[in-house]
């Protein structure tokens, strides 16, 4: 275990191999408990079949899926030397796109994984377009499936001008992309350098991700804790349940939530079931508030210090990208934004000016509509007291997805807030 931690998005179009990666890589750093593949040895070798061990690992990540669980967000990690890592959420997952931008956690970093067979598809180019706009700085790209194409150089040289074509149309620094032939089937270029491919001399997956630079963690910003549940516990009272996004909480603190508008001092915080007398970014807490009863604050609110509480916006301007929508978005439209824990009907009061996604230049003002691929600045007004922070002041709680219809239509992120 290493002391520092990263959230890793792992990213591109869904048949592109992005399961088998994470299943390659909890399996190649030993994240699947021993005995659980022993169990799966023997049986394995009944079966007659080899190289069990990775193929159980992919059959349990696939068999959880389709029984409609979603792998705990908080179970998809595996260690290196230098980091231990969370996956951002579980890919291929319906909500994908929305975990990624309001999960628990927020990416640091982003594998974009790109099938050599097929290079860039629509997908990639959709999250390589929100990796920009939500500030995910370093990009990995493995080129999967080498394996299909023979290991050809030709092949996986062609993809890499695609999609190096691909970042400079969105403004992504190239000088911060590393690629890497893989194959997650097979394990090439993952955890050991492959014979498979004698012309590559670049980093193997792991070793790049070792040398993924450190996220600062955000202890200097004001405390600010998403509520994700309230429960009630004997003994002890009201215990509202999240995970601190920013800043410390200390036993003794007097903290506001907002926009429930009300605060008390705090007097116990347990994580992992124990006492704790503080805690802090990444750690998930349960706490108890002197004076804060179960029906006073609810999922969505944020807890904050009682002298810098969260801020609560009577209307916030914002830049959204427009991922789908099978029309076109005029002001007036209504559809539920996701930002933190919370969930809020807001309003799109005004499409301000659209942007040119490429240049990041104003592209028109005050446009009549917007429609998919547009990137655009707009003026929102939450149905519902919804509080959400600047995302040059408070990143973690910057940043929101905007879905309808059962799908993820558009992601953006915090420019200011007018407050109530």
């Amino acid at each position: 275990m290493s002391d520092q931690h990263q959230n890793l998005a792992i990213i591109g179009h869904v048949d592109h191999g992005k399961s088998t990666l994470v299943g390659r890589l909890l399996y190649e750093t030993g994240s699947v408990p021993e005995h659980v593949i022993e169990q799966h040895r023997e049986e394995a070798e009944e079966k007659g079949k080899g190289g069990f061990e990775f193929a159980y690992v992919m059959d349990n990540l696939a068999e959880e899926r389709e029984r409609g669980v979603t792998i705990d967000i908080a179970h998809q990690e595996f260690s290196t030397d230098e980091y231990d890592f969370t996956i951002v959420d579980c890919p291929g997952h319906r909500d994908f796109v929305k975990n990624m931008i309001t999960g628990a956690s927020q990416a640091d970093n982003a594998v974009l994984v790109v099938a050599a067979d097929d290079g860039v598809a629509p997908q990639t180019q959709e999250h390589v377009f929100l990796a920009r706009t939500l500030g995910i700085d370093e990009l990995i790209i493995g080129i999967n499936k080498m394996d299909v194409v023979d290991y050809k150089e030709d092949t996986y040289n062609d993809v890499v001008d695609e999609v190096t074509q691909l970042l400079n149309q969105v403004q992504f620094n190239t000088d911060d992309a590393e690629f890497i032939p893989i194959s997650a089937f097979e394990g090439d270029n993952i955890a050991e350098a492959s014979d498979n491919t004698p012309w590559y001399d670049g980093n193997i997956l792991l070793d790049a991700l070792n040398a993924l630079p450190e996220p600062e963690p955000p202890t200097d910003a004001p405390l600010r804790l998403p509520i994700q549940d309230v429960y009630t516990i004997s003994g002890i009272g009201t215990v509202p349940v999240g995970r601190i996004e920013t800043g410390i909480m200390n036993v003794g603190d007097n903290v506001s939530f907002q926009p429930s508008d009300v605060g008390g001092e705090v007097k116990t915080i347990e994580m992992h079931h124990e006492e704790v007398p503080k805690a802090e970014p990444g750690d998930n807490v349960g706490f108890n508030v002197r004076g804060i009863g179960k029906d006073d604050i609810r999922r969505g609110d944020v807890c904050g210090p009682a002298d810098d509480p969260p801020s609560v916006a009577e209307t916030f301007q914002a830049q959204v990208v427009v991922m789908q929508h099978p029309s076109v978005i005029t002001a007036g439209y209504t559809p539920v934004f996701h930002a933190h824990t919370a969930q809020v009907a807001c309003t799109i009061e005004s499409i301000d000016k659209k942007m040119d996604p490429a240049s990041g230049e104003v592209a028109e003002e005050n446009p009549d509509f917007i429609q998919s691929g547009d990137a655009a600045v707009v003026t929102i007004r939450p149905q519902k007291p919804l509080s959400i922070e600047p995302s040059s002041e408070i990143p973690e709680l910057g940043s929101f997805a905007i879905r309808d219809m059962g799908q993820t239509i558009a992601a953006g992120k915090v420019l200011s807030v007018d407050e109530k």
